[in-house]
């Protein structure tokens, strides 16, 4: 699995911290790790709208599987993330929401709050976050079991609804948008590096490129 961590700039300062936890749980899984928001809060300015257009980038080219978002709240980069097409992000405080996200909601997206409740310990709660996401058996199995059947199918439905609001071809949907909000998301060097070298949809790939230049 490829994972994309992404931060913006209010919590940017948080960024080692928490990409230590993520590669401590899934780097022994196999799984590949992008850090594609800020490092630090000298990095290129990004807010909670710019994940959203990175997310959906990422997940629509097929460049990563997984993204790992978050902002203060966690409440922004949710909403963020979540009004594009093909990204189904949950809202994740503690490990049971990770857990539960993924056996009901079998999405493909986390946004957590690196602020608000971000104490004592707090990075034993993300870390244990993370191995609720990633070490937990097989995604969407349902939690209680008697409930899979309903939940998997309403999941799937809730998908479908979602398809069938965002109308648009993708590309129009990403040009509709302020082009200068997505050329930022865009132009960081770790994003274009994880985004060029993984990108499985030529199209979106020349859209990127005429962006970045």
């Amino acid at each position: 699995m490829k994972i994309a961590l992404m931060m913006e700039n209010s919590q940017a300062a948080k960024n080692a911290v928490v990409l230590n936890e993520l590669n401590t749980v899934v780097q022994p899984l196999g799984h590949d790790v992008y850090n594609v928001g800020m490092s630090d809060e000298n990095d290129h300015h990004l807010t909670y709208i710019h994940l959203g257009i990175m997310a959906s980038l990422l997940l629509n080219s097929k460049a990563v599987d997984f993204i790992v978002a978050g902002c203060g709240t966690g409440q922004g980069a949710m909403m963020s993330l979540n009004i594009h097409p093909g990204v189904v992000c949950g809202y994740c405080l503690d490990p049971s929401d990770a857990f539960l996200f993924n056996q009901i909601n079998n999405g493909n997206a986390l946004s957590l709050a690196f602020a608000k409740g971000y104490g004592w310990g707090a990075e034993l709660n993300v870390r244990y976050i993370f191995e609720k996401a990633f070490t937990t058996g097989e995604r969407g199995q349902g939690y209680p079991l008697e409930r899979a059947e309903p939940q998997q199918r309403n999941a799937g439905i809730l998908n479908s609804v979602k398809a069938a609001v965002v109308k648009d071809d993708y590309l129009d949907t990403l040009r509709a948008i302020d082009q200068e909000l997505v050329k930022t998301a865009v132009s960081g060097p770790r994003f274009q590096e994880a985004f060029f070298s993984n990108c499985q949809v030529p199209e979106i790939a020349e859209y990127v490129k005429s962006l970045v230049g």
